[in-house]
């Protein structure tokens, strides 16, 4: 918890102000219970009635400081803690955003949205608490201990039973359930898992009839976190009609010992009553301690679980400026890269080696499993290689910044991805200050022009989260817009244009030789169709390059090659495929 502390170092002149103001709270209030005595003492009893009216003024005036007081640490400590978790929320959240692939996968995303909220907010409550609890509580235990004791020193051991049963009673608390509240945030974990992989999986669930199945592992952990939160809030529970006892029984034995006291000096009227009041601070003060004490630890382990996500080393690292200088023609070059994933044993990838190179397009095709995205995912190092190396226009990527290496690439995920907003905000994502005239041009090229000028307000359209309002196919449209109106200097499409029918994927291939001329362009497909005019063809087999060329020359000398081919084309066409690419095999002999 206090490595949190170091965010509220901007508010330093606002604790100030809290101290103070908590301080003037404290002084003022106490001084009651004195003035209080001096009205039973110096005025009711010996019939002074001036003495009466200024004393009772004074109060009146010292009760109003401390109000004010009262409201402003109030004021501060709310301030303070709202903008103290802001912060801590703002530094998670940039911390996730700078995580790498591999780096996300150490944190469920379900567990890295209840850090980002859930924890968050435990920890803002308490630090609300220690700003308006942790000073004034000690300083209210403190003075009125020692003014307890100067009024009636005689009671003053009242005071130490009562403390002592107070602490007990929080020990007992405590020590039962402290170990359950980490298994709680688990739990939460859990619970916001399985929440959204039932929301994003809805169609699935439904289509298979698995809601069933759904509601009971749901209602599994939703059991089991209703049953240890039960637990908790019954512990919790205890500390009131302990406190209330021990809190009751304290003020009994005061009245007791005090009336005792009392018949034999009626002029002990005044410090009676006034003890009384120190003793009530007290306890109030161990009762407000106590209460901080149970939330500690749970916001303790929430504390612990940002650190986690803020002093996460990242796997990859980056230089804060590029190191050399990168050639002017795009290009991309891998030379004999391998890659595994941590703790695995098998290669991902295997001695893979190949140049793009500017004005070409390179296609990629394999078997599922044969490390495709994989290879393009290292481009823009969402991975790092295990061994090899890879060249971005001659310059190693461990050699870029990361925004002037990102700055050079246009990616399309397999599944295009799209942000609530409009088109054009999403068009514009990865090229801010773009014109819309470059806006509708990508949108030409990538095919999309057609429905957009279809929809109610065009290019301001609203597109819900994740693009849930618009089709596969429009979204990879848009997705592939995105990436053209960056204007990058290599161009990575990772299965973008399985959602397309046949036709839309070659006039969209046939438009992006416009904005190509002088780029890299990689291609990872399924399709023979979509990477048959490529001008190099990689074919991958379990992780390995197994072929290099064009089409034609792949299909007269790779076996892997013919059996893609064959699977997806007729007898007829793959006979009249074969025979062409026999032709060129008898031309280059």
């Amino acid at each position: 918890m206090f490595k949190l502390f170091r965010f509220l170092k901007p508010y330093w002149w606002q604790v100030l102000i809290l101290v103070f103001a908590t301080g003037a709270q404290v002084w003022t209030t106490l001084q009651l219970p004195a003035l209080m005595a001096g009205i039973i003492n110096d005025g009711i009893v010996p019939g002074d009635i001036d003495y009466i009216w200024q004393t009772g003024l004074l109060m009146i005036s010292i009760a109003l400081i401390s109000a004010v007081a009262a409201l402003t640490s109030s004021f501060f400590s709310a301030r303070i803690g709202t903008g103290f978790s802001r912060d801590i929320r703002a530094a998670v959240f940039t911390k996730v955003l700078n995580f790498n692939i591999l780096d996300v996968k150490d944190f469920s995303t379900a567990s890295l949205l209840t850090r980002t909220t859930n924890d968050v907010s435990q920890v803002q409550m308490v630090t609300i608490m220690i700003l308006s609890m942790m000073l004034r509580a000690p300083l209210f235990l403190l003075v009125s201990i020692i003014m307890a004791i100067q009024t009636a020193p005689d009671m003053s051991w009242i005071i130490m039973i009562g403390a002592m049963a107070i602490l007990g009673s929080v020990i007992l608390i405590m020590s039962l359930v402290i170990p359950k509240f980490k298994v709680f945030q688990g739990l939460v974990d859990k619970i916001t898992l399985l929440t959204r992989e039932n929301l994003t999986g809805l169609r699935v669930i439904r289509a298979f009839n698995n809601q069933k199945l759904e509601k009971k592992k749901f209602d599994k952990t939703n059991r089991e976190l209703t049953k240890l939160l039960i637990f908790i809030d019954r512990a919790l529970e205890l500390q009131n009609p302990l406190i209330n006892i021990i809190f009751n029984g304290t003020t009994l034995l005061c009245s007791w010992i005090g009336i005792s006291l009392l018949s034999k000096d009626f002029a002990y009227l005044g410090n009676m009553t006034a003890f009384a009041q120190y003793v009530t601070h007290v306890m109030m003060s161990f009762l407000m301690m106590s209460i901080l004490f149970v939330m500690l630890p749970r916001a303790n382990v929430s504390a612990g679980r940002i650190n986690e996500i803020l002093g996460k080393a990242s796997k990859i690292t980056w230089p804060k400026k590029t190191k050399g200088i990168p050639g002017r023609t795009a290009s991309v070059e891998f030379k004999n890269v391998d890659f595994s994933y941590p703790g695995a044993e098998e290669k991902v990838l295997d001695n893979i080696s190949f140049k793009a190179l500017a004005g070409q397009t390179t296609a990629f095709i394999g078997s599922t499993g044969s490390g495709k995205s994989t290879l393009v995912n290292l481009v823009p190092r969402f991975y790092e290689a295990t061994s090899g190396e890879v060249l971005i226009n001659g310059l190693s990527i461990k050699d870029y910044q990361r925004e002037d290496l990102m700055n050079r690439i246009g990616f399309v995920p397999q599944r295009g991805m799209l942000f609530s907003g409009s088109v054009k905000s999403n068009i514009k994502f990865g090229a801010p200050s773009a014109s819309d005239e470059q806006v509708r041009k990508a949108a030409r090229i990538a095919q999309a022009e057609n429905f957009i000028e279809k929809l109610p307000d065009k290019y301001n359209s609203h597109i819900a989260q994740g693009g849930a309002n618009v089709s596969g196919g429009q979204k990879q449209r848009l997705s592939i817009a995105r990436a053209i109106c960056k204007n990058p200097d290599i161009f990575v499409f990772d299965d973008a244009f399985s959602a397309l029918d046949m036709k839309t994927d070659a006039k969209l291939r046939l438009a992006l030789k416009e904005v190509t001329e002088t780029a890299v362009v990689l291609i990872v497909a399924q399709r023979i169709n979509t990477i048959k005019d490529a001008e190099q063809i990689v074919v991958l087999n379990n992780g390995k390059i197994v072929g290099k060329g064009k089409h034609l020359e792949l299909l007269n000398k790779c076996k892997v090659y013919q059996e893609i081919v064959r699977s997806q084309l007729s007898d007829k066409e793959y006979a009249l495929e074969l025979k062409t690419a026999e032709k060129l095999g008898g031309k280059n002999a």
